[in-house]
């Protein structure tokens, strides 16, 4: 294991305890419910937006590879687990940090909330740059938030944007393999007034 990998979890985590307004803020966020809750309502919001038929086209268009996206980079995380399981920091280092987080039981690398928030903010970057600059700061506030909380290293972190901006990748190519089905997937749901 990296000791600056270590060191950066234990200095940042050994900053928890002093204020408790930001520890409990830092909580929320790195709660299983806002962050995703947060993405989820950004896709859907950006699912019904757009000035033109054929921007709201694109922008759904987008939305659907981006939930593609988030549903498989579930599936990378878990590949990536069930072959390397890394040990969370409170495992290896429980004496030494301030668990602020219940403490989670699979394995640590590459962080799946990152991976999914990185994914759902490559989509909204696609279609809005200036949103999607959002979306990567909301992705990354909360990977820091479970950082600071004492259930990720610095590294998985990393490894799990790194997971959701290349799963997006993959699944925004092969979605011009299956584009006639995506298309008609579209006209369905504008039947259904969904779209």
């Amino acid at each position: 294991m990296n000791t600056i990998d270590v060191n950066l979890v234990i200095w940042l985590n050994g900053l928890s305890g002093n204020v408790k307004i930001f520890d409990d803020l830092m909580r929320v966020i790195a709660s299983d419910y806002l962050m995703p809750l947060v993405f989820s309502l950004a896709m859907f919001g950006l699912w019904f937006s757009g000035k033109t038929p054929a921007q709201r086209v694109r922008y759904q268009l987008q939305m659907l590879v981006g939930i593609s996206a988030l549903s498989i980079s579930n599936v990378v995380v878990w590949i990536i687990n069930i072959n390397w399981y890394r040990p969370r920091p409170f495992v290896d280092h429980g004496d030494q940090l301030n668990l602020l987080f219940y403490p989670p039981t699979d394995p640590s690398f590459p962080a799946n909330p990152v991976a999914v928030g990185f994914a759902a903010a490559m989509a909204a970057w696609a279609v809005n740059r200036k949103f999607g600059w959002w979306m990567f700061a909301a992705a990354s506030l909360f990977g820091l938030s479970r950082l600071y909380a004492g259930v990720f290293y610095p590294t998985d972190i990393i490894g799990g944007a790194l997971v959701g901006i290349a799963v997006y990748g993959f699944t925004s190519y092969f979605r011009r393999f299956l584009e006639p089905l995506v298309t008609s997937f579209l006209r369905l749901m504008r039947g259904l007034s969904a779209a």
